[in-house]
C-alpha cells in the first residue's frame, strides 16, 4: 500500500458528475471576490435542481437563481460591491421565484458555518437578539445561558449549524492532494466552509508541487490542507468576473455587461447567455477574451 498522498485532481465535469439534485452546496469567496465561477457556470450548464445554496453571495447566487436552479437559499446578502444588490437575485426575489429563502446577519451566517465546522448543532450569541431576522426566520430560537455571570441567565441566540454536503471554493494555488494557499489580502471563510461540508471541491489559478506553495508566500497561508479537500481543479481564470488577487482583479467592464443583461429585457439576457454562457468552460473564456479585445 502507497504512503503517498493521494493526487486529487479532477476536471470541472467530473465535480459536477459527482453533485446531485437536492443537495446543500456552500459556495465560498465573499459577494464578487475570489467565487469559484467556473464551478457555478458547470452547474448552470447541468441539470441539477432543488439545491441549498449556502453563500455570501454575489453573481454565483444571481446566475442559479436566474436559472431556477434554487430551491432553498440561505445567504447574508447577494452584491457586487461596485453594483450594490446584485440584480439577477433582486429579480428573483421580486418575482418571488426562490421558494425559501433564509436572511441571516452575517455575523449570525459565520457563527452557523462554525457550528457545522465543529460539528455542533448550534452555537449561542448575541446577534439577531431584537431584530427582524427572528422574526423573518422563526425557526430560529434563543436558548438560555446554564451561568449566571451576576446578571441573571442570559438569553442568547441559538444559531443553528450550516451544515453543507459539498462545498465549492476558490484560491490561488494548490497541489496536487488538496494543500492550498491563498496570496490576495483576505481568506474570506473558505476554511469554514471546508470545515463544514462533508466534500469539498477546490478551483485553482494553478497546481504546483507541494514545496512550490510557500516559494514565494508564507506558509501560514497554506488556508486548506489535503484532509479537507475532496477534489482539485486546475482553471486558470476560473473565479472571472470576480477578484482573484494578486492574479487578477474584478472585471468591471464585464460585470457592468452582465447587470445590464440580468437587469434588462428577457432579450438582452438571452443574448448574453448566448454569447458567454451556451458553451463550455473553454467557450466562455475565449468569449471574455473576445469581449476584452473589443476595448
Amino acid at each position: 500500500m502507497s504512503s503517498k498522498p493521494r493526487d486529487k485532481r479532477m476536471s470541472i465535469e467530473e465535480v459536477v458528475a459527482s453533485l446531485e439534485d437536492g443537495m446543500t452546496i456552500g459556495i465560498g469567496g465573499w459577494g464578487p471576490r475570489r467565487k469559484p465561477m467556473a464551478l457555478v457556470r458547470a452547474i448552470l450548464r447541468s441539470d441539477l435542481k432543488d439545491l441549498t445554496i449556502v453563500s455570501w453571495g454575489g453573481a454565483d447566487v444571481g446566475l442559479l437563481a436566474r436559472a431556477g436552479k434554487i430551491r432553498r437559499l440561505v445567504y447574508a446578502f447577494v452584491s457586487l460591491d461596485s453594483i450594490p444588490l446584485e440584480p439577477n437575485f433582486q429579480r428573483a426575489r421580486q418575482a418571488a421565484s426562490i421558494p425559501e429563502v433564509v436572511e441571516l446577519d452575517e455575523g449570525m451566517f459565520q457563527t452557523g458555518l462554525k457550528a457545522a465546522a465543529e460539528r455542533l448543532p448550534f452555537l449561542p450569541m448575541r446577534a439577531g437578539l431584537g431584530s427582524d431576522v427572528l422574526v423573518n426566520n422563526p425557526g430560529i430560537t434563543t436558548v438560555t445561558s446554564p451561568y449566571d455571570e451576576g446578571h441573571g441567565h442570559e438569553e442568547l441566540v441559538a444559531v443553528p449549524a450550516l451544515r453543507l454536503d459539498v462545498a465549492l471554493v476558490h484560491l490561488n494555488r494548490a497541489d496536487a492532494h488538496g494543500n492550498a494557499t491563498y496570496l490576495g489580502p483576505d481568506p474570506y471563510f473558505d476554511d469554514l466552509f471546508a470545515m463544514a461540508a462533508d466534500r469539498t471541491y477546490l478551483s485553482v489559478e494553478q497546481v504546483v508541487d507541494t514545496a512550490g506553495l510557500t516559494v514565494d508566500t508564507p506558509v501560514q497561508r497554506v488556508l486548506l490542507n489535503r484532509m479537507m479537500v475532496t477534489g482539485v481543479v486546475e482553471t486558470p481564470n476560473g473565479a472571472h468576473f470576480t477578484t482573484c488577487t494578486p492574479d487578477y482583479e474584478r472585471d468591471e467592464r464585464f460585470q457592468k455587461a452582465y447587470a445590464a443583461a440580468a437587469g434588462g429585457s428577457e432579450e438582452d439576457w438571452a443574448a448574453f447567455e448566448e454569447r458567454f454562457l451556451s458553451g463550455d468552460e473553454d467557450a466562455y473564456q475565449a468569449a471574455v477574451q473576445a469581449f476584452a479585445e473589443e476595448q
